[in-house]
C-alpha cells in the first residue's frame, strides 16, 4: 500500500471532533459549526440556511453534518441549498467531517454545516 501525504494549502481541515466540539487549526469551536476553505466559525444550526446561503458562487457542495446519527435535512433547508444552485450531502457528522477533509485537500469547492456529536457516542 502506497500512502500519500495530503496538502491542503492554505485550507484549513477538520483536525478532530468530540462531544459538543470541533478543532479546526488548533482552535475548538463549541457548538455547530460551519467551514469552508478559508474559515470556520459557529453555526447557529439546521434552522440557519441564510449562513448557508451566503455560500452560493464560493462552493459546489455543502456535507450537512446530523450529528452522531443520520437524518433527514429539513424539507426548507435542503430546497433552499439546492434552489441556491449547491448540492446537500446529508451524513452522520463523524462521516461528513471526513468527506470535507478529502475533497478539501483535492482542491474542491466544499462546505462544511455540522452539529457535534454526543457526549454519550
Amino acid at each position: 500500500m502506497q500512502l500519500n501525504e495530503v496538502h491542503y494549502g492554505s485550507a484549513q481541515p477538520i483536525d478532530s471532533y468530540g462531544p459538543g466540539f470541533f478543532r479546526v487549526g488548533g482552535d475548538r469551536i463549541d457548538g455547530a459549526i460551519l467551514a469552508t476553505e478559508t474559515t470556520a466559525r459557529t453555526w447557529a444550526g439546521l434552522g440557519d440556511a441564510d449562513s448557508l446561503l451566503k455560500l452560493a458562487g464560493a462552493v459546489d457542495v455543502i456535507f450537512l453534518g446530523t450529528g452522531s446519527e443520520i437524518a433527514h435535512a429539513p424539507a426548507g433547508l435542503r430546497a433552499a441549498v439546492e434552489g441556491a444552485g449547491m448540492g446537500l450531502e446529508v451524513m452522520n457528522s463523524p462521516a461528513a467531517c471526513r468527506t470535507y477533509n478529502v475533497l478539501l485537500g483535492e482542491g474542491r469547492r466544499v462546505a462544511l454545516a455540522a452539529l457535534p456529536v454526543n457526549a454519550t457516542d
